[in-house]
């Protein structure tokens, strides 16, 4: 009796659905440069607000300008990267931790688009239109109005103390789960595997 051997299959295996232990290079990446940018935007709002008018405030103005271009970008890409790429899965916590997070979460990146596009839509309305860099001129968002422009600054005050509240909230609990949980939520999304590693035994 013959015996004929077994045909190589070519089917090829099944796609995985496995939740990642961490998160991308790409949105860590992306995390961390936009948590910077919010930081040195927040500071020179905070600095500029508090200057007589001089050349050295219209620079700190415009600088500030374009850091709120550049946060709205990397929010887009953020989100977007989100949208596309599935997040790790949280650590065991209660059902209300969980909910927090994600509200806190969905929150802050209502507020990446809000205090950049309220900030925008401000300079529009006083007439002062942005170009980026000195070379990329915007259009304005609303038209050139300075009842309006009134109107929407105290906005943008309130949105960016509201979005550094979050983030302050967002990194306490962070900061709680790694050290008082010491579940590893840090090492998702901190630089860099060895170096998560060694703050989780701390």
């Amino acid at each position: 009796m013959r015996h004929t051997a077994p045909l190589a299959s070519n089917a090829r295996p099944p796609m995985t659905t496995a939740t990642p232990a961490r998160y991308t290079r790409t949105a860590i990446a992306l995390h961390w440069v936009l948590a910077l940018a919010i930081i040195c935007s927040f500071g020179f709002g905070l600095y500029m607000t508090g200057l007589s008018f001089s050349p050295q405030r219209v620079k700190l103005y415009n600088w500030h300008k374009w850091a709120g271009i550049c946060i709205l970008t990397l929010s887009a890409l953020r989100l977007l990267w989100r949208l596309t790429h599935k997040p790790p899965a949280d650590p065991p916590m209660p059902a209300w931790q969980a909910r927090a997070a994600h509200a806190t979460h969905g929150l802050l990146y209502v507020l990446f688009f809000a205090v950049p596009l309220v900030g925008w839509a401000y300079s529009s309305a006083a007439g002062f239109p942005i170009v980026v860099f000195g070379v990329l001129p915007l259009p304005d968002f609303v038209p050139v109005d300075k009842a309006l422009a009134d109107a929407i600054k105290p906005f943008h005050k309130y949105l960016a103390y509201a979005l550094a509240a979050l983030v302050l909230v967002h990194v306490g609990a962070a900061l709680k789960h790694q050290f008082l949980d010491r579940d590893g939520l840090l090492s998702r999304m901190w630089p860099g595997r060895t170096r998560a590693a060694r703050i989780t035994r701390i």
